[in-house]
């Protein structure tokens, strides 16, 4: 894909990357209070991958060959670290999911964001403005202008709680 880019002139590529690039951070000294609004532990993007899985691989591998293509190439990339995107909304008591939950209205913004966005190249986290987090968004708010208007907390299943 990067290589069609380059050869077709694309300036910009947003990469579909996952929370699992990031997975091993996720330790049994750390769960599940890092799920919870107080847990002081956030990832922000600039931080090492370290995979939990042979899909978290993939997708670390596949986030520093857009560093190759940015570096190479000038291409702009953006990898955005997809947190739990599922067509139903995270029970309440699924304490990872409420922490990175991201609605679908939410991942159409960030995406925007990232096509529309001046930058060089980014590694940012998907999630909608959760309660519980434990992925920081503030660097896709400060570069890419993000603004998520969604959070897990307003649901449990598909019923919206008061």
């Amino acid at each position: 894909m990067y290589e069609a880019a380059v050869a077709e002139g694309v300036e910009k590529f947003v990469y579909a990357s996952s929370n699992h690039a990031v997975g091993a951070y996720e330790t049994d000294g750390r769960i599940p209070e890092m799920y919870r609004p107080e847990g002081a532990f956030l990832l922000d993007g600039t931080e090492f991958p370290r995979p939990g899985n042979y899909y978290g691989i993939s997708k670390a591998s596949c986030e520093v060959i857009g560093r190759y293509y940015h570096d190479e190439y000038g291409i702009s990339v953006c990898n955005i670290r997809i947190g739990n995107l599922t067509k139903g909304h995270p029970p309440i008591d699924y304490e990872r999911g409420q922490a990175m939950w991201l609605s679908y209205p939410d991942c159409a913004r960030i995406h925007r964001c990232a096509l529309e966005a001046d930058y060089g190249f980014e590694t940012v986290y998907g999630i909608s403005d959760n309660d519980r987090k434990y992925y920081s968004i503030e660097r896709a708010r400060e570069v890419l202008g993000y603004d998520p208007q969604d959070n897990s907390a307003e649901w449990d299943g598909d019923e919206k709680v008061d």
